[in-house]
Parts: structure tokens; C-alpha cells; sequence
């Protein structure tokens, strides 16, 4: 994959801050609730933890995209090469534009599709319970893991994307670019959540974010029209 697309991953991530506020931002704050006072009010201390949540998360995103480029070059492997890059890359792009939608709180169709990992979040979910409350990072590090396994739209849609990108190393190296762009947003509210739930509430950053991965996926798409 060209580095473009990666650089589209992490941006879509970066700006996808506006909907890890409402779906993560109440996980990030009870996660620091359940640390002991001396631990929260340690800068360093509430850093590492937060730091060890994402890795955890991080390292499910890229599992996930490694199994979904996978099942990618299954479905090449039916098809014709072209009509199968053409398949992959034009849902990519209609996830896309409507992860755009969503963002922007115009169309919540992804809501819907949110539920469809509902039935495996019920088998997780019991096993995070057993890890709190945290005491140790590398308790924070195992929560995080399964945490990254959370029903999340913003995440199916780039699933999709990363069944578009040619094999498991791209499917991986896809989401692994798409999760470092949502590090900085769920660190800030994971040590600053006051601060940053205000500013990503905002109705003009939740619609300038929403547009801009709109654009990714019209341009998605358009990649995918080339190839006829």
C-alpha cells in the first residue's frame, strides 16, 4: 500500500477524537478512578497507565486489521484480480463517507452497525471485569487489549478498509497507523479529561472533522472508479 494510505489512517484516527469521546472517554475516566489517589494525582504514574490502556487497545486494532487483510486476499482469490480491488476499495469508500457522516452527526447509520460485535463484547466483556480494579500497568496493559475489542463504528470502518489492503502485514500496518492517530486524543482525555471533552464537543470540530474523513472517502472511492 502507498504511504498515502496510511497517512489517510492516521489522520482519520486523529480526527476520529470527536467519537472516541463519547464511546471511550467514560472508560478512560473510570479506568483512573479504579487507581489508588497517590497513583491519579502522580502525572508520571496516571501517564504510564494510560499509556499501557493504549497499547493493550493498540495491539487489538492491528490483530484485527492483520485478520481482515487476510480475509481480503481470500475474497482476490475468488475473484478477478481488478474486480476484486474494485469491490474492496468501493465499500472502503462508502464506510468511509458514512464514518463521515456519523462524525459529523449527520447520519448515525454506523450505530447500526455497531451492534453487530455486540455478541462477541458479551463474551469479552466479563473478562475486563475480573482484571479491576488495576493495580499494576501490566494489568492496565491486558484491559487494554480487550478493551480494543469494544463494538466502535469508527473502528468497523476501517476494517473495512483494511480487507482493501492487500494481505495481513497491510491490513496490520493499516490499523496500526489508524490507532497511533487515536492515541493522542484518548491520552488527553485519559490525563486531561476535562479539558479535552470540552473542546472535542464542540459542534464545529465534531463537523470539520466529519467532512474531512468524508473527503478521504470520496477519494477512496475515486480509487476505486480508476481501476475500471
Amino acid at each position: 500500500m502507498e504511504t498515502l494510505s496510511y497517512l489517510s489512517a492516521f489522520m482519520v484516527g486523529l480526527l476520529g477524537g470527536v467519537h472516541c469521546l463519547g464511546m471511550c472517554g467514560g472508560i478512560t475516566g473510570t479506568l483512573n478512578l479504579g487507581l489508588e489517589p497517590k497513583q491519579r494525582e502522580n502525572a508520571a504514574t496516571l501517564l504510564l497507565f494510560q499509556l499501557s490502556y493504549n497499547l493493550g487497545r493498540i495491539f487489538s486494532y492491528t490483530l484485527a486489521g492483520a485478520l481482515m487483510g487476510g480475509l481480503g486476499i481470500l475474497l482476490v482469490q475468488w475473484l478477478p484480480l481488478q474486480t476484486a480491488q474494485r469491490v474492496l476499495l468501493g465499500f472502503a469508500g462508502i464506510f468511509m463517507m458514512l464514518l463521515g457522516l456519523y462524525l459529523g452527526g449527520w447520519w448515525m447509520l454506523l450505530n447500526r452497525v455497531e451492534q453487530l460485535g455486540r455478541g462477541l463484547w458479551v463474551q469479552i466483556e466479563p473478562l475486563g471485569r475480573r482484571l479491576l480494579p488495576v493495580k499494576t500497568p501490566s494489568q492496565a496493559l491486558l484491559l487494554g487489549t480487550l478493551w480494543g475489542w469494544l463494538p466502535c463504528g469508527l473502528v468497523y470502518s476501517m476494517l473495512i478498509n483494511a480487507t482493501a489492503s492487500g494481505g495481513l502485514i497491510n491490513g496490520a500496518l493499516l490499523m496500526l497507523a489508524f490507532a497511533l492517530g487515536t492515541l493522542p486524543n484518548l491520552l488527553l482525555m485519559g490525563v486531561l479529561t476535562g479539558a479535552a471533552a470540552h473542546l472535542l464537543q464542540s459542534k464545529r470540530v465534531k463537523q470539520l472533522s466529519g467532512l474531512l474523513v468524508l473527503g478521504f472517502g470520496v477519494w477512496t472511492l475515486y480509487r476505486a472508479l480508476l481501476l475500471g
